[in-house]
């Protein structure tokens, strides 16, 4: 009855249920829902490329005074072709890769491992910094790191001790053959090394090492990254030294320098998601969308609105007949249906025509027997009573129907 009385009352104020949204809102609604899942999943898949390395961090996107940012620039402006590798599978590359690690407690040796024989510049850590509160990019200088942490970038293959002192601007020293342009003032303070694996090529005053390469090796070691960073190539002669010490490390011509950020942890990741939106499973990921697309085209256009539900039983006794009729039919009862509607045909006959009650059924059908007609009562029983498929069962019926009819007449 409830859903009755819902109709009703749609038809009579001319609306309808589906009318609360009209096409063109659950049109709109599914188009941004869409555009959001798919907009939330590239984000999801690329935040690791999209990250600008704005964090104030030593490394090569920073443009902090303890980030590589502008050397970067500085190499692509003078034709070096600088790039910056994200992805561990670039440390193959032939090209001069220029390591930053920012603590002595990051993994080189996988690093250390690809790089074998190929022109490398490790720079040492040297400064304590934390960001900038008010600026973003910026930092502020806590102080030095402690001595051990450069010292331990590459331990336990290379033993290094990491000293600081005084330089007084004093100029660096080129030690065997080397560009003289290498040779400029030391930072303040000076960070050097000392290590039996280490020959030098740029010392101090005393010998000390600020640069200097792994014996057997392509491996080259800076120890004071003042010379390299944003803080240190802001004057113009630190600035060509900075570039001439990039030449001199990359002697074998590369056309290019890459300065790597995965040690600094701004590498990026290798996932199943990432890779639904690259060749060559981009393909399949668009196949994908048109199919998804062409269901959801097809399922709108087939189905249209949604319908009411239909009642699970009908209203009415023809309803109720059905039902009755379609019970008798699989509880396999037809045959017995004969008898039994002569027998109502009787007691209606003992009703209509004053049959005395206390006659039995058999002289009750004599007693009708006298009545006039084409055919005695006797003998329409008789054929219900025969009847045992559907078709003679209907005839025998309709027979004593036909009967009860002539008879009221």
């Amino acid at each position: 009855m409830s859903e009755v009385s819902i109709a009703a009352a749609g038809a009579g104020d001319g609306k309808n249920a589906d009318s609360i949204f009209s096409p063109l809102a659950v049109a709109l609604m599914l188009v941004i829902g869409i555009l959001g899942f798919a907009g939330s999943l590239l984000l999801g898949a690329y935040a690791p490329d999209l990250r600008s390395g704005h964090n104030a961090g030593a490394h090569a996107l920073s443009t902090a005074a303890t980030g590589y940012a502008g050397i970067v620039e500085l190499a692509r402006a003078t034709g070096r072709n600088p790039h910056i590798i994200r992805a561990e599978e670039a440390w193959n590359d032939e090209d001069l890769v220029v390591a930053t690690p920012e603590h002595g407690t990051v993994n080189m040796s996988k690093f250390l491992k690809a790089r074998r024989g190929r022109p490398t510049l490790i720079v040492l850590p040297k400064w304590d910094t934390v960001a900038d509160g008010r600026t973003s990019g910026w930092v502020n200088v806590a102080g030095l790191l402690p001595a051990f942490d450069p010292a331990g970038v590459l331990a336990p293959g290379v033993v290094m001790t990491v000293t600081r002192h005084r330089s007084g601007a004093r100029m660096l020293r080129v030690v065997g053959p080397g560009t003289p342009s290498l040779v400029t003032s030391a930072p303040q303070p000076l960070q050097v090394v000392t290590s039996p694996a280490l020959l030098p090529v740029l010392t101090d005053d005393a010998g000390r090492i600020v640069l200097g390469w792994i014996n057997g090796t392509s491996i080259y070691v800076l120890a004071d990254p003042d010379l390299l960073n944003n803080h240190g190539i802001r004057r113009l002669d630190r600035a060509r030294g900075a570039l001439d010490l990039l030449d001199y490390v990359n002697a074998n011509g590369a056309r290019g320098i890459g300065f790597d950020v995965t040690l600094n942890g701004l590498g990026r990741g290798r996932s199943p998601l990432k890779l639904a939106f690259e060749p060559p499973f981009l393909a399949m990921t668009l196949a994908i969308v048109v199919a998804l697309a062409l269901v959801g085209w097809q399922a709108l256009v087939r189905f249209g609105s949604a319908q009411p539900p239909t009642r699970a039983v009908a209203f009415g006794k023809a309803a109720l007949i059905d039902n009755s009729a379609m019970i008798v039919r699989k509880a396999g009862r037809e045959g017995g249906l004969g008898t039994r509607y002569a027998a109502l045909i009787r007691d209606r006959a003992r009703a209509m025509f004053g049959v005395p009650a206390h006659l039995p059924d058999d002289a009750v059908d004599r007693y009708l027997d006298r009545l006039q007609g084409a055919t005695t009562f006797t003998a329409l029983v008789a054929d219900a009573g025969d009847a045992k498929h559907p078709a003679d069962m209907l005839a025998a019926a309709q027979a004593l129907h036909q009967w009860q009819q002539e008879k009221t007449r």
